[in-house]
């Protein structure tokens, strides 16, 4: 079928600031779940970035995500259980886009725009990764790279216990040297 014969929607999603580190990740989960479905993407930007009115799974700020797609109307509810269970949408509110002609929702897109802050996110997040050495949230760690902090982090692990064993060995010395021995006669 062919998107004018399909109803329009407005979709409004709420993602984290963890999951905006990764946003072209984000945007391909979300566009996987309308397409699965038989939707149509017709355009898709991102909305806004606001402290959000009340805490949601821990979070004070949000993404939104203002995206235009065409789906028959059973296929809505599929969609909304995918996004339900998805762990990277927060929040997500469809409704029927009759007050807007398809003209104007082609112009709203900004597929292009979102990709580029995509790459300038996750830039800024491998940035201050490799500057402080912590990880984003959001971001998935390299094994690569814990097994190397792992490597770093150990010779203050073995100081410290060696220190503590020095102590610990000197205790007994001393210890061994005041009692008396069976093995010498006593005097």
């Amino acid at each position: 079928m062919s998107t004018s014969t399909k109803p329009a929607y407005e979709a409004m999603f709420l993602i984290s600031q963890g999951e905006a580190v990764d946003l072209a990740g984000v945007v391909d989960h979300i566009t996987d779940c309308l397409t699965r479905h038989g939707a149509e993407l017709i355009s898709m930007r991102k909305w806004d970035e606001r402290r959000l009115a009340y805490e949601i799974d821990k979070q004070r700020r949000g993404v939104y995500l203002l995206a235009y797609f065409s789906c028959e109307g059973p296929d809505i509810g599929n969609i909304e259980r995918d996004l339900t269970l998805s762990e990277r949408v927060m929040r997500h509110m469809f409704i029927r886009a009759d007050h807007i002609t398809m003209d104007e929702m082609q112009a709203l897109d900004a597929r292009d725009e979102l990709a580029i802050e995509a790459k300038l996110r996750a830039a800024r997040a491998a940035e201050a990764a490799s500057r402080d050495g912590s990880v984003p949230l959001g971001r998935k760690e390299d094994p690569a790279e814990a097994e190397q902090a792992g490597d770093e982090e150990q010779p203050k692990a073995e100081a410290g216990e060696t220190a503590a064993d020095e102590a610990t060995s000197t205790e007994a010395t001393v210890a061994t040297e005041d009692t008396p021995s069976d093995d010498k006669p006593a005097e």
